[in-house]
């Protein structure tokens, strides 16, 4: 045999054998016994390795019920939930405290009331209505309005989570009337960073793209009516009204009558707190007016849903609501969509899984875990439980 068809045939055997191994360990997840599936499920919930001893008590159990055995592992009694309530959760629901969308900001109340509501197994509709705030005990500095340093300490500190977190009355804290209050949208850190300045519509985008999973682009329509799109939008952009029929109206048909709720809100940079003026629309609402003289005057924090018709139907609105005034009553109704339950199942998904749904398979189970959420008192602890059950083997 010449050199050339010994080269050949070694290079041959070499790729052969090399899409033998990668074939291998492709095959390997679908393959894999219960002990990889129980260290896999571990690790992907606590983002640590579990010790030999509680391998082998994991092994038996996700071999008897997979989705015990990962409530078991989220159990905040034990020690061995520590990373998902310190690390898991923290980074999980951090991104959504701030404009950036990064996981790189300090620990704050937003994304502290969030991990106590999961620990606690409050449902988790309530996440943009509830009169719920989560402190630190015993960690000084003490809560205040005003700053977060109370937070940054619980984070310097390495403060366990898990067991230091306690529940309390937002409104007793914050001073806002128990009415006023919204869950994490009342929250010292979302209002800092979105009812600051500005027209108070990046609450409302912020919290559409956090909770329900939809940017405005996504959500655009223009066959709304534009009646109450404020004074400070310009129906003729760049002198082209064009640009305004079939664009600006397609957003701001329905998020200007929805983002009214937010009418009595302001972040007051100078107090470092949020601010409410009850029956007093914010000065904000009322800039640029001479943008568009017969344009919309905010009277009040009436809000009206006007996607329960036309396209955005698809978010399925619940049967009762569609109006109201105040942040807490629009919390409740975009908490109460099939999108809001969708959203939720769906960032756990990615979080746990390390994928998005990107089969018939993984989207059938997708459905499944909502109506598990739905059924059990939207329980986050839950959804995460199912999925990681889910996933382990992959």
């Amino acid at each position: 045999m010449s050199i050339a068809n010994k080269f050949n045939l070694r290079t041959a055997t070499a790729v052969a054998l090399c899409a033998c191994v990668l074939l291998a360990q492709l095959a390997s997840p679908a393959l894999a016994g219960n002990r990889e599936r129980a260290k896999r499920m571990y690790d992907r919930l606590t983002g640590t390795p579990p010790s030999p001893a509680l391998l082998d008590d994991l092994e038996t159990r996700v071999g008897s019920d997979p989705v015990q055995a990962a409530l078991y592992i989220l159990d905040p009694a034990s020690p061995r939930s520590s990373g998902f309530y310190n690390v898991t959760l923290k980074n999980f629901v951090t991104p959504w405290t701030n404009r950036e969308q990064t996981v790189f900001a300090p620990l704050n109340d937003y994304t502290a009331t969030i991990i106590g509501m999961v620990r606690d197994d409050v449902p988790f509709n309530q996440v943009l209505s509830a009169d719920i705030l989560y402190t630190g005990s015993g960690v000084s500095p003490a809560y205040s309005a005003t700053n977060n340093a109370h937070y940054q300490a619980l984070e310097d500190q390495n403060v366990d989570l898990r067991i230091a977190l306690q529940q309390n009355v937002q409104s007793s804290l914050t001073g806002l009337p128990a009415a006023a209050t919204a869950g994490v949208i009342t929250t010292r850190a979302a209002a800092e960073a979105f009812f600051v300045a500005g027209t108070n519509r990046a609450m409302f985008r912020f919290t559409l793209l956090n909770h329900l999973c939809r940017d405005m682009e996504q959500v655009q329509d223009t066959s709304r009516p534009p009646d109450r799109i404020r004074q400070d939008v310009s129906r003729s952009p760049g002198g082209d009204s064009r640009i305004f029929l079939n664009n600006c109206i397609g957003c701001h048909s329905g998020m200007d009558p929805m983002a009214q709720a937010f009418a009595y809100y302001q972040y007051d940079e100078t107090q470092g707190r949020i601010v409410y003026t009850d029956g007093q629309v914010q000065p904000k609402y009322l800039i640029n007016s001479d943008n568009f003289k017969p344009g919309y005057v905010t009277p009040d924090d009436h809000w009206d849903n006007r996607w329960r018709a036309g396209p955005n139907t698809v978010l399925e609105w619940p049967a009762t609501g569609g109006s109201g005034n105040g942040a807490k009553s629009l919390g409740q109704e975009l908490a109460s969509s099939g999108a809001f339950a969708q959203c939720q199942v769906e960032k756990v998904f990615r979080n746990v899984c390390f994928r998005v749904p990107s089969d018939i398979t993984d989207r059938n189970e997708v459905e499944r875990i909502v109506g598990v959420f739905k059924a059990n008192g939207y329980s986050l602890k839950r959804v995460f439980a199912e999925t990681a059950a889910y996933c382990k083997g992959t």
